[in-house]
């Protein structure tokens, strides 16, 4: 972790944008943590508030961007082409893209604040067929908000930002696991259900 905050003391906002643009498709970067240091570093005059956070909100766009540009291409291919395998098929994709339709748009909103879910929620986007104008309206406001709190978090928090974004980025990560544990639980019990309820019934009578 170190080694990024040198990259960005060193190389300014194009580092920003690199990094965030990798952190966001899925690559082991400190996502928040690196907000949160380079709103240290604004409120240290080491960095121009406006260019930070153009720099930030470039590369959350691009990155999320392009992990929905990676399931609109790859991901639908390879469905198309495994899918069988996998027992996947453009119906349950058109029930994705149904569900993205009601629900999924706000966790296309709302992924950035939980670890491992915005680069998913981007892919599985892209290859539900998600109109891009549809995928934009709410990815990006996402990353808008998600940039300017973590970058406003590091400006007030001062001399104290590395010890309380450690907690966050360790409470987001349990957060994170408890909402996986609990989606799993729930699609267990929802398969069980559903694999009850389509029993045949004993006829009245017999045992």
């Amino acid at each position: 972790m170190e080694s990024v905050f040198q990259w960005i003391a060193t190389y300014g906002y194009g580092m920003i944008f690199l990094l965030l643009l990798l952190g966001v498709v899925g690559l082991p970067v400190p996502d928040e943590t690196l907000l949160v240091f380079c709103g240290y570093l604004i409120f240290k005059e080491r960095m121009h508030p406006l260019p930070a956070w153009l720099a930030a909100l470039a590369g959350s766009w691009c990155g999320i961007t392009l992990s929905y540009t990676i399931g609109r291409t790859l991901g639908l291919g390879a469905v198309r082409r495994f899918g069988k395998y996998l027992h996947i098929t453009e119906e349950r994709l058109d029930q994705v893209h149904r569900w993205f339709d009601r629900i999924g748009h706000w966790a296309l909103f709302a992924g950035y604040y939980i670890a491992g879910l915005r680069h998913f929620t981007a892919i599985v986007a892209g290859a539900s067929k998600l109109r891009f104008v549809s995928f934009a309206a709410y990815a990006w406001p996402g990353g808008l908000l998600w940039v300017t709190t973590f970058l406003a978090l590091g400006y007030y928090l001062g001399e104290n930002w590395r010890r309380i974004s450690e907690a966050i980025e360790r409470d987001l990560l349990y957060f994170s696991a408890a909402l996986a544990a609990a989606a799993a639980i729930y699609c267990w019990f929802s398969w069980r259900r559903k694999k009850t309820g389509g029993a045949p019934r004993p006829a009245p009578g017999k045992t």
